[in-house]
């Protein structure tokens, strides 16, 4: 495909639009800039985790701390460091000194436009309870790194599914963190 092939709007709702491109149909977000996953590690070597039920999936999944950027009117411009700080915050209530940005790659490239941010964020304080905002019910879990791939295990077999990102933060919590 180029970018000049045919483009339209087949249905849309309030967040989504599904679309075609020549041939090709896919979902893309409406009224945010990026998407920001955080893989945060505490001072006391703590994995960061959040645990949300997902109505798509019908089952609570486990997860990075994770949202948009831009998604409201009066921050469309947001830098995404912004949007991952402020992520974090919401949803485990740390905030963090430094962020690095350590990759950026589409989520599900046969089904959407979205690409992921995804930051490592160090020296962690904690700022407030977390749980998310309005409408979200957050479960923060902190796991010692040097138990999580136990721990992961247990979830799954006690029903939670793993969002697969949860993986790509532990290789850059383990292996690329500065």
């Amino acid at each position: 495909m180029n970018p000049s092939d045919s483009f339209e709007i087949i249905a849309e709702g309030k967040f989504l639009q599904f679309v075609r491109r020549s041939r090709w149909e896919y979902v893309t977000r409406k009224g945010a800039s990026g998407v920001v996953v955080v893989a945060a590690l505490t001072p006391e070597e703590k994995v960061l985790l959040v645990e949300q039920f997902r109505p798509p999936l019908g089952r609570r999944v486990i997860e990075l701390p994770a949202g948009l950027a831009g998604d409201v009117a009066e921050a469309a411009d947001e830098p995404l460091t912004e949007a991952a700080q402020r992520e974090l915050c919401e949803e485990t209530g740390y905030r963090a000194t430094h962020f690095e940005h350590v990759f950026t790659g589409p989520s599900s490239a046969g089904l959407t436009d979205e690409v992921l941010a995804i930051f490592v964020a160090q020296g962690l304080e904690r700022a407030s309870a977390g749980g998310g905002v309005e409408g979200e019910n957050i479960v923060v879990h902190e796991v010692p790194l040097a138990q999580v791939d136990a721990w992961l295990k247990e979830q799954a077999a006690a029903g939670c599914l793993i969002d697969v990102r949860v993986y790509t933060g532990l290789y850059f919590l383990r292996y690329n963190a500065t």
